[in-house]
């Protein structure tokens, strides 16, 4: 699955317990009529990947769903899901990267034309 939009925020990079569990944060804000401002995690040597981007950039980043159940000391079982990124590209560099359209005075005009040839096109 994808995300697309414009990065609203880039977090730090956090260190957790003896093991030294990475995570970044990143807060992609979609464009659409109702905007949604998406949470993405990313972990261990994924955070790295966010090094090169800014605030504002266009983004389109691959993510994960992920869940996990939790009971807590009452004996209550919780659900949690989160968002978790594994690639991120620049949307305006894969936009550069396509091949430019050819100007309208490239085509010729056809001239060979046969205004009795029936047209079966149905549009």
């Amino acid at each position: 699955m994808e995300v697309q939009g414009k990065i609203k925020m880039i977090g730090e990079t956090q260190t957790f317990g003896s093991n030294g569990f990475r995570k970044r944060e990143l807060v992609v804000t979609t464009e659409e009529q109702y905007p949604q401002h998406i949470l993405v995690e990313f972990v261990q040597d994924k955070t790295d990947l966010l090094n090169n981007y800014q605030v504002g950039q266009g983004v389109k980043v691959n993510i994960n769903l992920r869940g996990r159940e939790w009971v807590n000391p009452q004996g209550e079982t919780k659900y949690f899901n989160s968002v978790q990124g594994w690639r991120i590209e620049n949307l305006q560099a894969s936009a550069d990267n396509m091949p430019p359209a050819a100007p309208a005075e490239a085509f010729e005009p056809a001239t060979n034309l046969n205004e009795e040839d029936h047209d079966d096109l149905p549009f």
